[in-house]
């Protein structure tokens, strides 16, 4: 009976690791083609999928390869550095006043009770059925009677409440902030303040950190907010100006991938360093608390 369940075992270990192995080459094949195409010039972007070819080692051209595009990235009158300081600030802000916000919300409608604690709750579940599109229009003309068009403040107000945190933030109290911790706290003197800083958000680390790379992907990738609020090219984000770099007429695709890589790279580090807090996060639900 042993060796036939060993067997079995080692089978279906084998089995899953086919899988995660093809999963890890259907993944990394974009992304090695997205660096590769980076370094190669107009010509041989056209003419090789991958390395150009050559007569160095491994039949490649190594020294075709080249930086080009990235000078032309950094220079007048592309000038991607202040794009990309543009999106880290918009990124950074929104992300972090966004979890702020939803964590202290979502705290409250789970822990407190008050007069339409249940109207509020349905407000929040109502809203999540709203395309955001159709946010676009009434969203403009707020911006506009509070004279917030063309401003940093209009590209990140709008997207530093989403119900959808409001939710989630709200579900992952319930379920892993037990109460009796709650009350031993308040029967010690803790203020209600003291409660949500000291207590909730630490045992919220999970969701918080799932949170702050979700709301930081979603404003660094926004694409049709900063191209209807900001009218200024030296406040247009990083996903505007790549964009721009091609034209009706033209398309450079070398430049155009060197861009996007530059664009990913900062998403990747924030992702490596908070890796284990949004799978923790978003696995937190499994576990009801007591």
């Amino acid at each position: 009976m042993m060796p036939r369940l060993t067997a079995r075992v080692s089978v279906g270990a084998l089995a899953v690791y086919a899988v995660l192995l093809i999963a890890s080459v259907v993944v990394a094949v974009p992304l090695f083609y997205l660096v590769v195409s980076s370094f190669k010039s107009e010509a041989d972007f056209l003419d090789s999928v991958f390395l150009p070819k050559g007569d160095g080692l491994f039949g490649v051209g190594w020294e075709r390869l080249t930086t080009e595009q990235f000078r032309e990235l950094f220079s007048p009158p592309i000038g991607i550095g202040r794009a990309m300081l543009n999106s880290i600030f918009l990124a950074s802000v929104t992300s972090v006043l966004g979890t702020l916000i939803c964590a202290s919300a979502g705290y409250a409608l789970a822990v407190y009770r008050f007069r339409g604690r249940a109207a509020a709750e349905w407000i929040v579940i109502a809203a999540l059925v709203i395309p955001p599109p159709l946010l676009i229009a009434p969203s403009y003309r707020w911006l506009y009677q509070l004279g917030l068009l063309d401003s940093y403040w209009g590209v990140i107000l709008p997207a530093v409440a989403p119900v959808f945190g409001v939710y989630l933030f709200k579900q992952a109290t319930v379920q892993s902030l037990p109460r009796s911790i709650l009350e031993a706290a308040r029967l010690d003197g803790a203020n209600e303040l003291s409660l949500f800083l000291s207590i909730g958000l630490p045992m919220l680390r999970p969701m918080v950190g799932a949170f702050l790379i979700i709301t930081f992907l979603a404003m660094w990738n926004n694409f049709i907010g900063p191209q209807i609020v900001l009218q200024s090219a030296s406040k247009q984000p990083l996903s505007v100006v790549i964009y721009l770099t091609q034209t009706s007429y033209y398309a450079d695709y070398g430049l155009l991938m060197a861009g996007t890589l530059v664009s990913v790279l900062p998403v990747m580090v924030l992702f490596l360093l908070l890796q284990r807090e949004f799978i923790t996060g978003l696995t937190a639900g499994a576990v009801k608390g007591e």
